[in-house]
């Protein structure tokens, strides 16, 4: 009996490496991302944006286990220094803006993200009357958070009631199924200290409710160095042409839409 159970042993053995080879490669797979919130140039050209939306986005999903019912699925960005020179060198791409233009563009929007901290937010759940963040009848509220006890509420919400080709060509997840909003708090509390400690080793989001609570949270990278500019996924783009028309050269001075006035803002 004992020789028949050999082939077996050696078969069980074989499985079992294999699982735990898989299961490093998936560890190995979802290692924590880090950012830098470290400000300064960047070298980043159009193609390169996939690679650093992925680096500042999250998403997570709050689960009542007892009735097995996702109650809320998040799906946030946050447009710090780094994701807006990326988001200009796309955008002046895509719209074939002049230097003038994209520097004009990129001065002013990097000016607003060291007076806020901003989040694009997508989110999806059952009950859609009660995830609109900018309403009172909201079922949850959002803070800004981080690993030294700071909780800010938003300075402002502002609600994206029906997104257009931009929100959904540069921040992919959105849909019609999903709520948007942008989420803004101040970078700096009113006795001067900031939002997110400076020696933070994690920053997020967090919805609360009733329901339940759920964070998405950013870990910070220990050395504060800017991150490397990734490796080109594509040719380098040729220089932009100027603008045959005006169209163009109004997008550009209206900017991305994380410069444009607030449309509707609600509750903090």
């Amino acid at each position: 009996m004992i020789p028949a159970l050999v082939p077996n042993a050696r078969k069980a053995r074989s499985i079992l490496v294999a699982l735990a080879v898989g299961a490093a490669a998936s560890l190995a797979a979802c290692a924590p991302r880090t950012v830098s919130l470290a400000e300064g140039p960047r070298e980043y050209v159009p193609f390169d944006y996939d690679q650093i939306l992925k680096r500042w986005t999250r998403t997570d999903s709050l689960v009542a286990l007892a009735e097995l019912d996702d109650l809320l699925t998040v799906t946030a960005t946050f447009e710090s220094w780094d994701f807006r020179w990326a988001y200009v060198v796309r955008y002046a791409d895509d719209y074939r803006l002049t230097v003038d233009q994209r520097k004009s563009i990129l001065e002013s929007t990097l000016a607003e993200s060291r007076k806020q901290h901003q989040f694009y937010v997508a989110l999806y759940g059952p009950n859609r009357r009660w995830n609109d963040l900018s309403k009172k009848s909201s079922a949850w509220v959002v803070r800004l958070i981080d690993d030294k006890g700071n909780e800010t509420a938003p300075a402002e919400i502002v609600s994206i009631p029906r997104p257009g080709a931009i929100e959904r060509t540069y921040f992919p997840y959105t849909s019609v199924w999903r709520q948007a909003f942008r989420i803004r708090f101040p970078v700096r509390h009113d006795d001067g200290r900031t939002t997110i400690a400076p020696d933070a080793r994690w920053f997020g989001l967090r919805f609360a409710g009733a329901q339940g609570h759920q964070d998405l949270l950013w870990l910070v990278d220990p050395a504060g160095e800017k991150p490397p500019s990734p490796a080109p996924s594509g040719p380098a783009a040729p220089p932009s042409p100027p603008p045959e028309s005006g169209g163009a050269k109004e997008i550009a001075e209206g900017g991305p839409p994380f410069v444009r006035p607030p449309a509707r803002v609600g509750r903090y």
